[in-house]
Parts: C-alpha cells; structure tokens; sequence
C-alpha cells in the first residue's frame, strides 16, 4: 500500500535524521504495533534505537502522522 506523509511528519522526518526507508520497514515490518481508535503506532528497533511511527490506514494509502526515535 502507499505510504503518504503528513506536513507533520515530512518535518520531523528530516530533523531527527530518519530515513523513509525506514518508516516503511517499521510500518512494513515492525517488531510490534499498538492500535489506539483508528490510528497504529508501529515500532521497530533500527541500529540500537527504536522508531516510533504514528499513523492511520486509509481506503488506498497509509499516513504517517508522526515519527520519532524512543
């Protein structure tokens, strides 16, 4: 499914430095998810940290709220 980023999550993409080959992978393939109403947080451990990745799946795409490093 394709993966679209809000504003929101385009800026915290590039100011902490994160990859969007790894979003994908986090939300692709994560070492575990948490459902909260009808948004996921996706978690995936990535060269010792883990990135936290908010967002919502819609008819024909995923997206990405927010981001961050845990």
């Amino acid at each position: 499914m394709k993966i679209v980023l809000s504003y929101h999550a385009k800026k915290r993409l590039i100011e902490r430095g994160i990859k969007l080959q790894e979003v994908e992978e986090t939300i692709e393939i994560p070492d575990y998810t948490i459902s909260k109403g009808n948004q996921k947080e996706a978690y995936k451990k990535i060269t010792g940290k883990t990135l936290k990745v908010v967002y919502t799946e819609e008819d024909k795409y995923i997206k990405v709220i927010t981001l961050i490093w845990k």
